[in-house]
């Protein structure tokens, strides 16, 4: 069918509900937004689903859910899991509850008992509930960090992570076998619950998800002795965090938590900030007023999902607050957390510390320092969970540490997912622990540059919204792909490599080699000098990102090898567009 066909058997088909019809009546004349609602299915990719929320085949709606969970829940029943069961749960967003429900009752009526949490919850918790509750799969409502318009459904597997091959991939063959809508099986919410196929979940799983987080702790002879000295400065941006992370730093002992109440209680609409991501300054607006208001020592946002944090920092010498990438933020972590296992005595000889290929390269230096090794993944943290399960189920290589540019990390193997609780509550211990040794988080940032180098990151995306910026964003790809670029600014390509092909070229030697990862369209670049470009597609938004960095020997010298890097990328970027 035409966009147009499918449109209008959307108003006429008593499928569909009265509200729906009357919100497409009302684009009737914008011929434009018809199409971009119409002219494909939201695609279920190798996460799930993510979308602007309304109307249309291109959109997140209750059809689009359901159709989705049937496709779930059809390659369960021929995995031979069913009783096993499926955890979901949901964030603050729009429809994120009636989601939630929707996708119940579709895995009721299939006979498969769906555990579906009592009000929303962080999405790291979901991925510790699908383990704990032994279910075969799980399911998340939320749109993580994108904008308020947004919603989205993310898939996880037995393991606790989000989907991998050969799941993935089997799941989506599912979800596209289904042509017709009204085929999906659903049920109401109480013949489901009557049937024992449909169970609200809460404080049994909360308590239990507690416990493992405070497992962590390497240090709490330094939080008992520093508690009332550490002051902390907390928003969830209207999100999921606000209870789990109060209750932890208070479990363990933090008496000066000071949260932002503009930002504290869950609102879909965001409406302290225009995009409710910790990546992005405006959303720390409030939270820093309230810093300098009680003179924190540290200032803490989760998304809201809650698994991607973004931090503050004061610099007790000036008085001024850094703030700390992804990148930065998780080489702290990193750090903290290896050098308290080797002062244990416990790190042991098969240690891994596993990154995205956007990610730092700093983190390589640390793993090196401690006698660890590190590992590359693809970008999404499920490529960093499947290496939890190779460790686990080969015996082989020790899981220290893991994370990715974009704000997320995980402690410990409770779960397979970013998780900002923890990062939080670790965070808040580290700074407890210089602090009694005279430091800030900012004097520990200093000194790991000291010795490892100075690294510096950036990234630039650029938006190319609806059917034309998805085809630009393609073209731009193969673009670069079939005319690789040699240089960078000052910088010389020494390795290309494209994760698509699976092939490397040493631009110097003229050596050929494999990746030896799963093909995805991702160009990396090696430049000398320490320094590297990766181009890859968003995987959740209609953006191309453009990630750099580079090491030299200072602060200074680093931020502006740094900034100009990001000008000629942008600059070449322009000239493509």
């Amino acid at each position: 069918m035409s966009y147009k066909e499918l449109y209008n058997e959307w108003l006429s088909n008593p499928y569909f509900d009265e509200g729906t019809k009357e919100e497409l009546k009302s684009i009737s004349s914008n011929e434009k937004e018809i199409e971009e609602r119409f002219y494909k299915e939201l695609e279920f990719g190798t996460a799930g689903l993510r979308g602007i929320i309304g109307a249309g085949t291109n959109r997140m709606n209750i059809y689009v859910v359901r159709k989705a969970t049937q496709g779930l829940a059809n390659y369960i029943i021929k995995n031979g899991s069913k009783d096993k069961g499926v955890a979901i749960a949901y964030d603050s967003r729009r429809m994120s509850p009636e989601f939630a429900d929707e996708a119940a009752r579709v895995l009721a009526a299939n006979g498969i008992k769906a555990y579906k949490f009592e009000s929303l919850r962080p999405t790291p918790e979901l991925s510790f509930a699908v383990r704990e509750l032994g279910c075969t799969a799980g399911i998340n409502i939320t749109a993580s960090h994108n904008p308020a318009n947004y919603n989205g459904y993310k898939v996880y597997w037995e393991d606790g992570a989000q989907i991998t091959p050969p799941h993935d991939t089997g799941i989506m063959a599912e979800v596209k076998a289904i042509t017709d809508l009204s085929t999906v099986k659903t049920m109401s919410a109480e013949d489901a619950k009557a049937a024992g196929l449909y169970v609200i979940i809460g404080q049994e799983i909360d308590d239990k998800y507690m416990e493992v987080l405070k497992a962590q702790i390497k240090n709490q002879s330094v939080i008992d002795e520093m508690q009332k000295d550490i002051k902390i400065v907390y928003t969830p941006l209207h999100g999921t965090g606000n209870i789990p992370a109060r209750r932890v730093l208070k479990e363990i002992g933090f008496e000066n938590v000071y949260v932002v109440k503009e930002q504290e209680l869950p609102d879909g609409d965001f409406p302290t900030v225009s995009y409710p991501n910790p990546e992005a300054k405006e959303a720390f607006a409030l939270a820093l007023k309230l810093a300098n208001e009680v003179d924190a020592d540290l200032v803490l946002a989760t998304d809201p999902d809650a698994d991607r944090l973004g931090v503050y920092v004061k610099d007790s010498k000036t008085g001024e607050y850094h703030e700390l990438t992804g990148n930065m933020s998780g080489c702290l972590l990193a750090e903290y957390e290896i050098s308290q296992l080797k002062a244990a005595g416990k790190i042991p000889a098969d240690g891994a510390v596993i990154r995205s290929i956007v990610t730092t390269t700093m983190s390589d230096a640390i793993a090196e320092y401690y006698g660890a090794s590190h590992i590359e993944v693809l970008t999404g943290f499920k490529y960093i969970g499947e290496q939890i399960l190779k460790f686990e189920n080969t015996g082989k290589g020790t899981y220290l540490f893991g994370f990715e540019e974009s704000y997320g990390c995980l402690i410990g193997t409770y779960a397979r997912d970013k998780d900002a609780i923890v990062a939080t509550m670790a965070l808040c211990e580290a700074a407890a622990y210089y602090k009694k040794k005279g430091m800030t988080l900012w004097d520990a940032m200093i000194e790991m540059y000291e010795r490892y180098g100075y690294y510096k990151e950036g990234i630039q995306a650029i938006t190319l919204a609806g059917k034309e910026g998805i085809e630009k964003i393609q073209s731009t790809m193969e673009q670069l792909r079939n005319d690789a670029p040699t240089t960078f600014g000052d910088y010389k390509v020494e390795v290309a490599k494209d994760y698509k092909t699976g092939k490397i070229k040493n631009l110097v030697t003229g050596e050929e080699s494999e990746t030896g990862l799963p093909s995805s369209n991702v160009l990396y670049y090696e430049l000398n000098d320490g320094a590297w470009l990766c181009v890859r597609p968003s995987g959740t938004e209609p953006k191309i990102k453009f990630y750099y960095g580079v090491k030299t020997d200072s602060l200074e010298s680093a931020e502006s090898a740094e900034k100009k890097l990001g000008e000629k990328v942008l600059e070449t970027v322009n000239e493509m567009l």
